[in-house]
């Protein structure tokens, strides 16, 4: 949308000398004119305007030069920094003073010049600022070069041969750009390289090559003009378009100003727009300088007068020319804070545009440049924020409603843009900033955790929308902070069950999350069926929450009794950690049988030691054992070996297996405790066990003996319990003799009573080192035969042999080594070790005088301090 840039003010009006050329600096205005005579305006703009409103400006004579020249001025560049002001007429350059107009000097290698092109460049020096003046000469088919040093020009390298006479020029850095009739070429002035460009346009009469304030060229052809920078590369891919073919033009950023046949036309470069139309009759020159441009004709003059910056920016809002209205922003000279809000106004303003657009890439992108308050952004999408939330924010014009494939397309911008702010939040150093608003005014989150908090429960319902696989990776981040209540209303509303759970675990809601898992285990369509989920669940959650593992663990265990173990025995930390005294308490609760597996778990596969778990172990086993046995005894005669006794047998059988051999390898339960606990009627090995662990070997081995008539194994017993060092325990096998010998005189038991003599002489011949002999013989019957003894006698006599033979082969051992030991002692006593004042220590490099002395095998003597020391250090 056009607005008015620059308003027209006449400066000149019907000048009685024809105007040729024209130069600007500050305040002042140079006209060269046809007759050679120089003119010098002061132009102030007047603080006041008129009374329509218009510019006004104060216009003086301020010096005239009828001698200047005797020919036409044609050219004019007013060098302030050097205070010099450059000509050109009558074919030659001259040099005045821009004070005086006296001259200088007049370049007399220039004759024949038709025009030229000067450029100043600031440079820093040890003495301070300098500035260096380059001037570029076309004179018929050459460019001569000069630079202006002790008060003259100087030439800056050889001539440069061209093929043509050139209509255009302008440097370009360290380039020339020359325009000819027919084509563009760019000449390195250091290296003299020409290159071809681009031809000019058919339709224009001159070639028009213009500097712009970023070191690019725009080049005439025809009505475009192409945008090059110093290597005479295009830096646009579409050139500026004008309404007719332009004459002269300047740039005045962020404005490119060309006189054209019937007017002045404005227009920016990017964005490329069209500005404005001026209408200036037969105006064929323009020159800018300080902020100052002037137009004129061969007889008037016009200054351009910016029309007032945010005038223009209130203008280009309006017409929505947001980047036009921006660049104006940084162009203003104005104070950093006031014009940093504006800037930040506009930009914020800009991006909502885009947004309506649909622009969502770009807008969000420019949202998150200027720091806008994520809520804010996130409002203008529906149903992302809380409604009474959203009622409260403000925004320039009316949000569009999105739907369809733009809604999506606006959705994944919006991802982006969260997962944007999402890794800033949580880079280390962040600080809390304060956030702007689209509508100054609107109130903003500044607290990082708030802000976080609405990031990424927002990013949650986007998921949701778009990819639901992505929201279970959202929730399981440890620095989430989606907001409880509101996720957990989509999520429901969105039934995604398994992803509420980890919303929960993760926020520290158990109760909610294992509550939900109960519910959802006995719905055949949920994907959180069955048990398994709550297994894992509370698994996981540690001894501090053990009140709510039992209160869950409950129906679990009941139904699915093996899995619900489970939650007791994984090898996890978390079930290692848990007071397994009180699971132990509760699964006995819940039903005796658990007992059982989970005391095996912790005594047999973690090999927990104490003691109150190994004695509940037993009882747990007996308690088993015997109530097997009231219902294998409780069933009728009808029943008996029926499938399911013999099953209830053979879990009996199993149990009573696992007891023994418990009974047997566990050194950690108390015996004396159990001892009373297992009935005489029944549990008699048991009991032998018991017995054997109290030391009470007689009783035990009668049980062997007497009620279950197994010698064999009363003799397996003995030869787990015999210690020859320990005294309850070396005489197990003479108490075995002893309980057989003595049943000889009881009842028959399993076989003839001449059946126990035999089993008692094989035991004194298996055993004879085990057993004391004399308390052996007096106890066999005096009947026995000497030969029913003689191979327990010849065992006795022959281990007796056999040691006394030891002994006496381990005597003549030690004292030859005696003899050894003594031979060695004399040799080495028989050294004679002589000490002089003479001798050092071979280890402190001093006399050994008086002191304690120690001699090593190889002679060399060293202080007894020194050998200590050296002892130590080894050590």
């Amino acid at each position: 949308m056009p607005h008015n840039a620059y308003e027209a003010i006449p400066i000149l009006e019907k000048l009685p000398l024809t105007i040729e050329s024209i130069a600007c600096y500050e305040s002042t205005l140079l006209v060269g004119t046809k007759q050679g005579v120089l003119l010098l305006y002061k132009v102030i703009k007047q603080k006041s305007r008129g009374t329509n409103g218009e510019v006004k400006f104060d216009v003086t004579l301020d010096r005239s030069n009828k001698s200047f020249a005797k020919k036409p001025i044609t050219q004019l560049a007013a060098v302030p920094e050097l205070f010099l002001l450059i000509s050109l007429s009558d074919n030659v350059i001259s040099v005045h003073d821009l004070t005086n107009f006296q001259q200088i000097c007049c370049v007399q290698k220039t004759k024949g010049a038709t025009l030229f092109a000067v450029d100043v460049q600031k440079r820093e020096t040890h003495t301070g600022i300098d500035y260096y003046l380059r001037m570029g000469v076309a004179s018929k088919r050459k460019i001569q070069l000069f630079y202006w040093e002790n008060r003259e020009f100087q030439e800056l390298r050889q001539d440069l041969s061209l093929y043509d006479f050139p209509h255009a020029l302008s440097w370009c850095q360290n380039s020339l750009c020359v325009g000819f009739k027919r084509d563009y070429f760019m000449i390195n002035t250091k290296s003299g390289n020409l290159k071809e460009l681009f031809p000019v346009g058919a339709s224009q009469p001159d070639p028009l090559v213009t500097p712009l304030s970023d070191n690019r060229l725009a080049l005439g052809r025809d009505a475009m003009s192409i945008l090059i920078n110093a290597d005479g590369d295009p830096t646009q891919k579409e050139p500026i378009t004008w309404s007719d073919i332009p004459i002269a033009m300047e740039h005045c950023p962020p404005y490119l100003i060309a006189i054209l046949n019937k007017f002045v036309e404005v227009r920016t470069i990017d964005p490329k727009m069209m500005i404005q139309n001026i209408s200036l009759p037969k105006a064929r020159f323009i020159c800018q300088g300080s902020g100052s441009i002037y137009a004129a004709s061969p007889n008037n003059v016009w200054c351009l007068a910016p029309v007032p910056n945010s005038e223009q920016i209130r203008q280009l809002l309006t017409g929505k020319e947001f980047e036009l209205a921006l660049k104006l922003a940084e162009l203003a000279d104005e104070e950093p804070t006031e014009k940093q809000t504006r800037m930040q106004n506009i930009k914020n303003l800009y991006a909502f545009h885009l947004f309506c657009q649909m622009r969502f890439d770009e807008s969000l992108t420019l949202f998150a440049k200027l720091g806008t308050d994520p809520s804010h952004v996130i409002g203008l999408y529906p149903n992302l924020l809380p409604e009474e939330f959203r009622k409260k924010l403000e925004y320039p014009d009316k949000v569009p409603d999105i739907s369809g494939s733009n809604y999506e397309k606006g959705i994944m911008a919006l991802i982006e843009y969260l997962t944007q702010k999402r890794n800033e939040l949580n880079k280390e150093g962040y600080k809390e900033t304060s956030t702007t608003a689209i509508v100054e005014g609107n109130k903003t989150i500044t607290s990082r955790k708030q802000l976080s908090q609405i990031i990424d429960t927002t990013l949650l319902k986007c998921y949701l929308q778009t990819n639901d696989a992505l929201v279970a990776p959202l929730l399981r981040l440890k620095d989430n902070n989606c907001h409880i209540e509101e996720s957990e209303r989509v999520l429901k509303k969105k039934e995604k069950f398994s992803e509420l759970i980890i919303l929960y675990e993760k926020k520290g809601l158990h109760q909610k999350a294992l509550s939900t898992l109960m519910k959802q285990a006995a719905r055949p369509e949920s994907p959180l069926k069955g048990h398994e989920r709550t297994v894992q669940y509370l698994q996981h959650l540690g001894k501090d929450h053990i009140d709510l593992i039992f209160e869950y663990a409950v129906w679990v265990l009941k139904q699915y009794p093996e899995d619900g173990l489970k939650i007791f025995t994984e090898d996890l930390p978390e079930i290692e950690n848990l007071p397994r005294d009180q699971v132990l308490d509760f699964l006995e609760k819940v039903s005796p049988d658990l007992a059982i597996p989970y005391l095996e778990y912790i005594v047999f596969e973690r090999k927990d030691q104490k003691e109150e778990f190994h004695n509940r172990l037993v009882d747990a086993y007996r308690e088993r054992v015997q109530k097997l046995d009231e219902e294998i005894n409780s069933f009728p005669e009808s029943q008996k070996a029926g499938a399911k006794e013999m099953q209830q047998r053979s879990l009996r059988d199993e149990c009573k297996k696992k007891l023994i051999s418990f009974l047997l390898q566990s050194k950690h339960y108390l015996p004396e405790r159990h001892l009373t606990k297992f009935p005489t009627n029944g549990f008699h090995e048991e009991r032998a066990i018991l017995l054997g662990r109290l030391g009470r070997h007689e009783q035990a081995l009668g049980i062997y003996v007497y009620t279950l008539k197994d010698f064999q194994r009363a003799e397996d017993y003995c030869a787990k319990n015999y210690d020859s060092n320990k005294e309850g325990n070396k005489d197990v096998y003479y108490l075995l003799l002893k309980l057989i010998l003595k049943a000889t005189d009881g009842p028959q038991m399993n076989g003839p009573s001449g059946k126990q003599l035999e089993s008692a002489l094989k035991l004194l011949e298996d055993h004879a080192m085990k057993i004391d002999t004399a308390k052996a013989l007096e106890l066999l019957p005096s009947t026995t035969k000497l030969t029913d003894i003689l191979a327990f006698l010849e065992n006795v006599l022959e281990h007796q042999t056999a040691h006394r033979r030891s002994n006496q082969i381990l005597k003549s051992i030690l004292y030859a080594e005696n003899l050894q030991v003594t031979e060695h002692l004399i040799h080495k006593q028989s050294v004679k070790i002589i000490v002089t004042e003479e001798d050092m220590c071979r280890s402190c490099k001093r006399r050994i005088g008086q002191s304690v002395f120690c001699r090593y095998s190889n002679g060399h003597l060293v202080h007894y301090s020194c050998y200590t020391k050296d002892l130590t250090s080894k050590n």
